[in-house]
């Protein structure tokens, strides 16, 4: 019997063994939607007692063997729904499945949920698409070049424009139908300021402390438990996002600077690294209830004025962090108007299409290939079709944000 014939009967067998193997409330809300979403880096209940069935006892070598060459052979959506059923078969196969799945920046794929904040790869960019709609404010992020014919599109993030008196709010989650932030589904928000001209975003874990959560009031995510005092709830300004005024309406596209507080701008010099975690944060039960007055407040916490006891040496201002800029685009004397090499990804003019490359001084010596690389490109294919790829050092999670501010109206920067 050849390997995905064995997937292929442990998939149909699912159903069934489900009684072997007791997972928890947040795994079985992700299985439900396999088909249009990423599956989490689900950690099951140490006290939670588990049953192991009869594929649990596999020999080590056999039952690496099979994953590494499951995980080889389905490279891309959606037939990598087969890696992510061998991480659901039991609490062995998820453990050898974590550890042979590699991260974005390593082998260049999307697997778990993880992967959404988790830096892309270093050389090609990953490609993705956003889909707007205009009646429900909600921006859907799928993986792949353009929409396909079937609808049967990978989702990865979706985002609700929610407009605010002093702003408008953009609330990020891993599922398209749920944009509370007492979700376990949220993974972060873009605000911006009353003219729509500089955004923060929030991520709901701490790029440093990869998996766990800052010392702060917990939020209603933990609903009637409370997490431990260690592990409480927050979010973290990661980044900002600035566009320059044009008061003058000279001619010109927008003008952005997007600084990541959470990147050192080492990362993109020979041999750095980006922040990359490796788990989601994970709701913990407690034996205490949550005081009334914290209830349903989520502080926000600045990753640079956060304890210096508490995070490394690149989070405390001792490590000048990645500045994003546009790209110089060129006038077209013939079209009458501005140019940028999109490599065929953008086919429609908008105000909104951006390139952003590194923004760093001569003192870095940074070559000048690595000066005019493409980190993050955002254009207009359709009436409400935008096409977004980046790679390294940002995230899925960043590059989505970044360009959610873009569809913000800005007339004092136009």
């Amino acid at each position: 019997m050849s390997f995905k014939s064995i997937v292929r009967e442990l998939k149909e067998m699912r159903d069934g063994i489900g009684s072997l193997s007791r997972r928890s409330a947040e795994s079985k809300h992700w299985h439900s939607r396999v088909k249009s979403h990423v599956v989490p880096d689900v950690t099951l209940n140490p006290l939670e007692p588990v049953q192991q069935g009869q594929w649990a006892h596999l020999p080590p070598e056999l039952l690496l063997d099979i994953i590494r060459r499951v995980e080889e052979s389905e490279t891309s959506w959606p037939a990598r729904t087969v890696v992510v059923s061998c991480a659901s078969v039991c609490k062995s196969w998820r453990a050898v499945t974590k550890e042979i799945v590699n991260t974005p920046e390593q082998c260049g794929r999307l697997t778990f949920p993880i992967s959404l904040k988790q830096p892309g790869p270093r050389e090609s960019p990953i490609q993705c698409f956003i889909r707007r709609n205009r009646e429900t404010s909600t921006y859907l992020l799928y993986f792949g070049l353009v929409p396909s014919e079937n609808g049967t599109d990978k989702l990865l993030l979706a985002a609700k424009k929610i407009r605010r008196a002093t702003g408008i709010d953009f609330v990020i989650s891993l599922v398209a139908n749920d944009f509370s932030r007492s979700s376990n589904t949220y993974v972060g928000k873009l605000r911006s300021n009353f003219l729509g001209t500089k955004f923060t975003i929030c991520d709901n874990q701490s790029p440093h402390q990869a998996g766990t959560q800052p010392n702060g009031r917990s939020s209603k995510r933990f609903h009637t438990k409370q997490a431990s005092p260690r592990v409480s709830a927050g979010n973290y300004t990661v980044g900002t996002i600035a566009y320059e005024l044009n008061v003058l309406r000279t001619r010109g596209p927008r003008r952005m600077n997007c600084t990541m507080n959470s990147i050192p701008v080492s990362a993109i010099q020979e041999g750095g690294t980006a922040p990359t975690p490796t788990s989601l944060p994970q709701i913990i039960d407690e034996q205490f209830p949550l005081s009334p007055s914290l209830k349903g407040k989520a502080p926000i916490i600045d990753v640079s004025s956060t304890s210096l006891l508490e995070l490394p040496v690149q989070s405390q201002g001792l490590v000048e962090p990645l500045v994003l800029k546009n790209k110089a685009p060129r006038w077209h004397e013939q079209l009458q108007c501005w140019c940028l090499n999109f490599k065929g990804r953008v086919t429609v003019a908008s105000v909104k299409n951006f390139q952003l490359v590194a923004a760093v001084d001569p003192s870095h010596n940074l070559s000048t290939a690595e000066q005019e690389k493409v980190i993050l490109q955002f254009g207009k294919i359709g009436k409400d079709i935008f096409t977004m790829d980046y790679r390294y050092p940002l995230s899925a999670f960043q590059a989505f944000a970044i360009c959610l501010s873009s569809f913000d109206t800005k007339p004092a920067c136009e």
